[in-house]
């Protein structure tokens, strides 16, 4: 291949992307200690970081059209590389926001969007064939090697060190880049502030309300926030339910100004009439699901992991590894499939297998961790996104016509990105709903401990349940004053609500994953042709 230095750039750079969410939750038991903040702490961190990206990945692609994709492929590995730096350096959690969910999610917004388009800049044919199988097979690597190299860097020095290598390799990155041919940037392209502003808002208010769901409550008000002695609950209502409402709301007003700015012959942020397409709403639909599952997945799999079974970031990502081995071993196979089935039947099945993967977790989370079932579950779930992941992206492109591929791309990065913030958001905040109702009915029922002592478990509770491990409930009880038996008998008490509201926050995305094969059905039912079996005229056209 030509031009190789190219593609060596651009892969580094689409491993340090992939890598870095990776890493986080991997380590987000040490990373909470070490920051003096909680496990809801580093929710409200990841979910914030994936919802950044989610809400500005469509500017950030417009961004590289206004600029051209080289330049904002440069600035993007500056802001990232600050970002990354800040993050290494964080001495708090909110530190850790501004550096890691904000300013790294901005910087990745638009670095990207620039890879992809860059590596169909710079290489044509089967060139641009072979550079696209490189960037797949580095975004494999980085999701399989992530977890190992988080844990094993977390495990043995700090997790600080990955984020200060990140900054490293994008300073390489920045100065290497001169090297990658680019076309001339549009200055004709406009971006409407409002649009931006509306999408980003509309997107926040929804995930945030989400987010805060397990404080506040869905509907019913449970710790509202105060204003001078004052519940915030309007009508008696949580005010997670009127973010939410208000959220989509502002979503809707961002449609019609979409609409409005094409009916005046301005560029819209998002081609809406994009969404008549059937193929592609069911191939961004399959995004969304897909990637809620699997981040809720990372969210819950890790806390449960460090917290009820004590433990290290090494051992849990040695842990999920069999997911990520999964999702490598069946994107080959659907790849080798698409010229054998169509692209529904493939979908779906990686749907159902991911499905039935759940299953095998859900049997395996006990108060001690069964690994045989566990290891396998995790393999069967990364089998059945590598499925979905050989053939979504291809069926998205593929629904559009070539001149709507750049935003297609920019679409599926939003969908993404959202789904990950939804799934870490609502699985998190179930989980830890489920988990405060079901220790509160469980110390109710306690007959082994006073009343006193049930008062002051109760009172402590109110402030909302941390997620600790049994022997830390334990010791949380004898420091309050508990006798060693009500110790005992409320850790125990707590350890097995743990467990309880696990699994029922791991069903909730079972009950998705089978739900959205209803959301596949107007996925394309034909089977691609065989390269031999095209006809010339097509045989070098572009691939979406």
């Amino acid at each position: 291949m030509k031009n190789g230095f190219v593609i060596v750039i651009l892969a580094v750079s689409q491993f340090v992307m992939v890598l870095d969410s990776t890493v986080m939750n991997v380590s987000i038991s040490q990373v909470a200690s070490d920051l003096g903040t909680t496990i809801t702490g580093m929710q409200a961190a990841i979910t914030f970081y994936t919802l950044t990206m989610a809400a500005f990945m469509l500017t950030g692609g417009k961004f590289g059209d206004k600029w051209g994709r080289s330049r904002a492929f440069k600035i993007g590995s500056v802001i990232y590389g600050l970002g990354s730096l800040l993050t290494a350096l964080s001495p708090n959690l909110t530190v850790l926001l501004f550096g890691w969910s904000l300013i790294e999610g901005l910087g990745a917004v638009l670095v990207i969007p620039a890879i992809a388009a860059l590596a169909a800049i710079n290489y044509q044919g089967k060139a641009r064939v072979a550079a696209f199988s490189i960037l797949g097979a580095v975004t494999g690597l980085a999701a399989a090697a992530g977890p190992l190299i988080g844990g094993l860097v977390t495990t043995y020095g700090s997790w600080r060190y990955v984020f200060v290598a990140e900054t490293v390799v994008m300073i390489g990155v920045l100065i290497l880049s001169g090297r990658i041919k680019d076309v001339a940037a549009d200055q004709k392209v406009k971006i409407d502030i409002l649009s931006v502003v509306l999408s980003a808002g509309g997107m926040a208010l929804v995930v945030f309300g989400v987010l805060q769901s397990k404080s506040w409550g869905w509907f019913v008000p449970l710790n509202s926030p105060e204003v001078n002695g004052v519940e915030i609950a309007p009508l008696g209502v949580s005010l997670v339910t009127y973010l939410i409402l208000v959220g989509i709301v502002v979503l809707w007003w961002f449609v019609q100004r979409q609409r409005s700015l094409q009916a005046q012959g301005r560029m819209p942020l998002l081609k809406v009439e994009l969404f008549r397409i059937a193929a592609l709403r069911s191939g961004l639909s399959g995004f969304l699901v897909q990637y809620f599952a699997i981040a809720a997945l990372f969210f819950v799999i890790p806390v449960y992991l460090q917290t009820m079974q004590e433990y290290d970031a090494l051992e849990t990502g040695l842990k999920i590894l069999p997911l990520s081995t999964g999702l490598i071993l069946f994107s080959i196979v659907g790849s080798w499939l698409t010229s054998r089935r169509s692209a529904r039947r493939i979908a779906q099945l990686g749907q159902i297998t991911m499905a039935v993967g759940l299953l095998f977790v859900l049997v395996a989370i006990q108060p001690a961790l069964q690994g045989a079932p566990f290891a396998i579950g995790m393999f069967i779930v990364g089998a059945g996104f590598g499925l979905l992941a050989s053939q979504l992206g291809n069926v998205n492109m593929s629904a559009v016509e070539k001149s709507d591929t750049s935003e297609v791309g920019g679409l599926q990065g939003t969908f993404q990105n959202l789904g990950s913030s939804f799934g870490t958001a609502v699985v998190g905040s179930v989980f830890i709903l489920l988990l405060g109702g079901g220790f509160a009915t469980a110390v109710g029922e306690n007959a082994t401990i006073t009343p006193e002592e049930r008062t002051q478990v109760v009172a402590y509770l109110d402030a909302g349940v941390p997620i600790v491990s049994q022997s830390e409930a334990e010791r949380i009880v004898l420091d309050a004053g508990g006798s060693q038996e009500a110790a005992t008998s409320i850790a125990e008490d707590y350890a097995a609500s743990q467990i309880d509201a696990l699994r029922q926050a791991i069903f909730i995305v079972f009950a998705l994953m089978s739900l959205s094969l209803l959301l596949s059905r107007h996925l394309p039912a034909e089977i691609v042709a065989r390269p031999e079996e095209e006809p010339a005229a097509d045989a070098s056209a572009p691939r979406g």
